[in-house]
């Protein structure tokens, strides 16, 4: 290294230290992201192909930086954490006047895979649902859960159902999802039973309200009291996964799909106000609708060997 090159590395790690401080000092940042933003501007200085000055490092450089890191088979979360330290010391450097542009600014980070949603299986569900109803309590949670994967709908929805929602014979639920708009879902042959015997018992609790799903004090049951029922039977039916109503939301979903494979049925029946939200469950019947398409395509079909 020359000398030219080791007053560079010196000045620039100076810079760092002064960051350093403003992080620690005036924007009191946790060490771990201090630590965090000092690791990935020291990657940076490492990736350069000459000793540059921070001040002097165009767009163009930084952003052979960011590819590098992409080709070394960083994960777009990663390299995203890299952007975001390099956008913040250059505004500390425009802060101190070191620097009259950002050469960051106009740098993006790869889009991250958002995480699919994860859902039960058929014998999972199945076995979900095969629970003692030796109680009232457990006859409303069977209720519960069998209207969770019978209709997809959410929590908020199901929590806020009346006994006045359902048509007379239980086929049909109408539901206030979100931005207030109301859409009529079906309701299962399974569920219709469940609901039915609930509603037996029901009648002999003194309610507050028309509520469909109370305590048995007659309260119309709260969100968290939901959720903490259906993990509860998740663990005492021995499902390995936790079991949550959204879940239940996502296998009804994902099932419908691997069924019918029509996209604009399930995004009606979900409440989904855009087919892009709805598309995400795509993805997960793939290797279900790609078998229906070797199975069905004229082109797809392997001939046989004779």
């Amino acid at each position: 290294m020359n000398n030219n090159s080791s007053n560079i590395e010196t000045m620039n790690v100076a810079l760092i230290q002064q960051f350093q401080r403003y992080l620690q000092s005036e924007r009191h940042y946790s060490p771990h992201t201090v630590r965090n933003y000092l690791f990935e501007l020291s990657r940076i200085q490492r990736l350069l192909e000459h000793a540059t000055p921070w001040q002097q490092l165009s767009t163009e450089q930084l952003q052979a930086v960011l590819s590098r890191l992409h080709r070394k088979g960083l994960s777009a979360r990663s390299i995203a954490l890299t952007l975001s330290a390099m956008k913040q010391f250059y505004r500390f450097l425009q802060r101190e006047e070191l620097v009259i542009n950002d050469p960051s600014v106009t740098l993006t980070a790869p889009k991250q895979a958002k995480p699919l949603p994860k859902n039960l299986d058929a014998d999972s569900i199945h076995h979900l649902m095969e629970i003692d109803t030796d109680s009232a309590i457990a006859v409303r949670d069977k209720a519960i859960m069998e209207l969770f994967y019978s209709s997809g709908i959410r929590l908020a929805e199901l929590s806020a159902l009346d006994q006045s929602s359902f048509d007379d014979d239980l086929t049909q639920v109408r539901v206030l999802g979100k931005g207030n708009k109301t859409r009529i879902v079906p309701v299962g042959k399974m569920a219709r039973e469940a609901i039915s015997h609930w509603l037996r018992l029901r009648n002999n609790i003194n309610c507050e309200d028309n509520a469909l799903f109370v305590t048995h004090q007659g309260r119309r049951l709260a969100h968290r009291s939901i959720q903490a029922r259906i993990n509860k039977w998740g663990q005492q039916q021995g499902v390995s996964a936790k079991v949550h109503p959204h879940k239940l939301r996502h296998s009804f979903a994902t099932h419908m799909l691997e069924s019918s494979a029509d996209l604009r049925a399930v995004q009606e029946l979900l409440g989904h106000a855009n087919l892009s939200t709805t598309q995400v469950y795509t993805s997960l019947d793939f290797q279900h609708l790609a078998k229906v398409y070797d199975g069905a395509h004229p082109r797809a079909k392997r001939t046989k060997e004779k």
